[in-house]
């Protein structure tokens, strides 16, 4: 019976209190530990109306019902935006960086390990497994969204700026926030390279900004229409993505979701063309105050029909640029064995020539 030698290896030790290492491994506990200072604030009488303006929606109205029906059942509670929602956005932001975290460990974690990914493509597996778990949950709440409030059956809604929401559909807005701003110090934890940093920083700043459009200029129905076109391709984007991960014989299947890229951008243009289009016919208010949300007027129109064609514009030229560097880094390895011959032909004819033997 052989008895194993006890390693002499000592493990590392643990990274300085709030160090750089410190910091990128315990973030998550971190802030979790931010999070339940506001839900404790809820036990005390002095913080409770702090915490509930970081932990609830603000800016809501209670509106009468107007018929004897409705009023039978209970007054509508809708919402405008104001100053407060950037508490709540800043409280989501910590949750969600505790979600991202969540499935990154227990979730992408696992699968990188048992499958022994390089670190290149564990990074990009990581990326496109994030961003397939949040636009498929984005997909699925904002459909449900747009079917409760009747936006199918009336797309006349689309190009109706009102202002006022309901509570989902401020939820959903501030949630969309989030996620976006949470990004930001996500590229910290995840240490991005510096060459990479100014392309997701202006991945992220675009959403923000259509987000924050939509919001703000009470297009709220036409932002989700738009968002739900875009979110659903870039689902498919990245889904496409895992199963060229978990197999390369995917390779050719995949380059077919270049399609449906192009079809979503198509019928996404499409759509914003025709509801502003629609919007831009009908508004006759000449009187801007984005305060009560009176937005109806032609430069804040054509501002939101040329940002919309310009983000798809820059999106279509970042996929073309995509597939021609990914065809250029497949071409390559059939050019190296040829350049290899004509390398080794020519040292053969040198040698020949220097022991005075003419080629033939």
């Amino acid at each position: 019976m052989t008895l194993r030698k006890k390693s002499t290896r000592n493990p590392p030790p643990p990274p300085p209190v709030l160090s750089h290492e410190f910091v990128l491994q315990n973030h998550a506990d971190l802030v979790a530990c931010m999070g339940l200072f506001f839900v404790l604030g809820l036990m005390f009488e002095g913080t409770a109306e702090v915490s509930i303006v970081f932990m609830t929606l603000q800016h809501g109205v209670t509106f009468p019902a107007a018929d004897a029906e409705e009023q039978a059942t209970e007054s509508k509670f809708l919402y405008y935006y104001g100053i407060r929602d950037l508490a709540t956005v800043f409280f989501y932001m910590l949750m969600t960086i505790i979600i991202h975290a969540t499935i990154q460990e227990y979730v992408l974690d696992k699968i990188t390990r048992r499958r022994q990914f390089p670190k290149a493509k564990q990074s990009r597996f990581n990326e496109s497994g994030q961003f397939s778990v949040f636009y498929l949950v984005s997909c699925i709440w904002g459909t449900f969204i747009l079917v409760s409030e009747n936006c199918l059956s009336d797309p006349a809604l689309l190009w109706r700026a009102r202002d006022m929401m309901t509570f989902q559909m401020k939820f959903f807005y501030i949630s969309q926030l989030a996620y976006w701003f949470h990004a930001f110090p996500e590229l910290y934890f995840r240490r991005i390279k510096n060459q990479d940093l100014p392309r997701q920083v202006v991945h992220i700043g675009l959403h923000l900004f259509h987000i924050e459009g939509a919001y703000l200029l009470y297009l709220n129905h036409l932002g989700l229409v738009l968002l739900m076109m875009h979110y659903f391709v870039e689902f498919l984007s990245h889904l496409c993505d895992l199963f060229y991960f978990k197999d390369e014989k995917y390779q050719k299947e995949v380059s077919l979701w270049a399609i449906v890229f192009i079809l979503g951008r198509l019928v996404t243009l499409i759509a914003s063309v025709i509801s502003v289009g629609f919007y831009l016919a009908g508004g006759k208010n000449g009187n801007p105050d984005a305060f009560t949300g009176n937005v109806n007027v032609l430069a804040a129109k054509i501002a939101v029909l040329s940002s919309s064609c310009a983000i798809q514009a820059y999106i279509t030229w970042n996929l073309f640029n995509d597939e021609l560097q990914r065809w250029m880094e497949e071409d390559a390895p059939l050019q190296a064995p040829g350049m290899k011959k004509k390398r080794t032909k020519g040292r053969s004819s040198r040698k020949g020539t220097e022991n005075g033997v003419v080629p033939s």
